[in-house]
């Protein structure tokens, strides 16, 4: 009978020469492995693209390269950084990896003596306790250990985006996100059965793309809204419109396709249509990348706990709005609006429960919150519910963060996050970005 035989060996043992880059760094460079972990690829090929944040997270880079006039100097040790609930976590792995046959079994690079993607992908699961806690999850939640960005989720089946002004306004919002550093994939939502199953058009259900570049293009008269993509698998790619070789790029010029850094091969890597990707893809994580600098995150972020007490004054669990009599209990946050009109970006976060579970608790809890319009120069709690300031409330769902982009006229705001059900203990953050300075901060009397 056959067997595969796994090995643990350094990279010394797959080949010659390894070195943690080759030829710098690309969204190119990743592969996915046997491990059903294709969001945490997608989030990797969209950080590859953008220098500063990678330099986060493989810090001092250059001095942990293998040097081959220094060999004594290597200690078989490699040092990742990953933004764990609201701090900087220091993460350190040996560099024994999994192989069969001599070749990684996981995340690996194109070229087979790079190893970035691979040891990366190891120290992120160290996180997690092992390599298969990594199969199945969310891109969105990759990209925040990354770099500590806030996840918006957009449903692209919803109506509002079947016009060509919808879509338009939507591809303007997502370009000046992308261009703000920010990082977004999309997906295409499957049934357990479906799971990786390809479509007729080369596209793969239940399978987490990256979105690596927007762009306007013009033939003649007729403009073109365009998205390139990358497949986590590093081929398969969509044979629709604009595919690789397609015909429409025989109309496109030789200085154009360089600009779109057009590469016509099967590696994973791929344009097309952004009214196709609006048809045919579901969901879209973005991703907004803000500064976790300690001075940036005193101004926009708190800690909290839902807590429970006998006395209704010190109770901090009071379950969401459709608990009147104890909704107010909950921690509450004031937050300013001092232009005239803005756009708030809020985002509850919770611990990731899948880091957990060693202790116990395996499942994320139903979260929240509900903003409020209160008076201005206001500096204790709302003890009083009056449901028709409430301005804005999120949904409730279980997982680890859930995020609001609205826009609020100027004024004073409170914002209430909350567990669904009354009674349920945790931690979590809050983070309230504005353009402007809100003074945001915690009502506690």
């Amino acid at each position: 009978m056959f067997s595969l035989c796994l090995c643990i060996v350094p990279p010394q043992e797959i080949c010659e020469k390894p070195r943690l880059f080759v030829e710098g760094i690309s969204s190119h460079d990743l592969n996915q492995g046997m491990l059903g972990n294709c969001w945490f690829v997608a989030a990797c090929s969209c950080l590859a693209i953008k220098p500063h944040l990678w330099k986060k997270v493989i810090p001092d880079w250059k001095g942990q390269e293998w040097n081959p006039k220094l060999p004594q100097n290597y200690a078989g040790i490699f040092h990742f950084q990953f933004w764990i609930f609201g701090e900087w976590l220091d993460v350190v792995v040996d560099d024994r990896l999994p192989t069969i046959d001599g070749k990684l079994v996981y995340c690996h690079s194109t070229s087979k003596n790079e190893f970035w993607s691979a040891l990366l992908e190891k120290a992120y699961a160290k996180l997690f306790l092992c390599y298969e806690n990594l199969d199945g999850g969310l891109a969105a939640d990759a990209v925040m250990d990354f770099c500590g960005a806030m996840s918006e989720f957009i449903d692209l089946k919803a109506r509002k985006y079947r016009s060509d002004v919808a879509q338009d306004t939507l591809f303007q919002y997502l370009s000046k996100v992308h261009n703000r550093d920010g990082i977004i994939s999309s997906s295409i939502r499957a049934s357990q059965s479906e799971r990786e199953a390809r479509m007729n058009c080369g596209l793969v259900k239940g399978h987490a793309y990256g979105l690596t570049g927007l762009r306007r293009t013009q033939l003649g008269k007729q403009k073109f809204l365009m998205v390139r993509l990358r497949n986590p698998w590093g081929n398969t790619e969509w044979t629709g419109a604009w595919c690789d070789g397609s015909q429409e790029w025989q109309r496109v010029g030789s200085k154009e396709r360089k600009m779109m850094n057009l590469t016509v091969k099967d590696d994973g890597e791929f344009w097309m249509a952004f009214s196709d990707w609006c048809r045919y893809f579901m969901d879209a994580d973005v991703c907004h990348v803000i500064s976790t600098a300690p001075e940036a995150m005193g101004k926009t972020m708190h800690t909290g706990k839902w807590t429970k007490d006998r006395g209704a004054k010190l109770n901090r669990s009071g379950g969401n709005l459709n608990n009147e009599k104890t909704f107010l209990q909950n921690p509450q946050y004031l937050f300013d609006v001092v232009r005239e009109e803005e756009e708030v970006l809020i985002d509850l976060i919770q611990r990731d429960m899948r880091m957990q579970k060693v202790f116990g608790q395996e499942e994320n809890l139903a979260i929240g919150f509900s903003v409020m319009k209160v008076e201005n120069l206001r500096e204790s709690r709302v003890n009083t519910l009056k449901t028709e300031r409430i301005v804005a409330t999120s949904e409730y769902i279980l997982s680890r963060s859930v995020f609001m982009r609205e826009t609020f006229r100027k004024g004073s705001y409170v914002v209430i996050p909350t567990t669904f059900s009354p009674g349920q203990l945790g931690d979590f953050i809050i983070r309230i970005v504005t353009e402007e300075d809100s003074g945001c901060r915690e009502l506690t009397d």
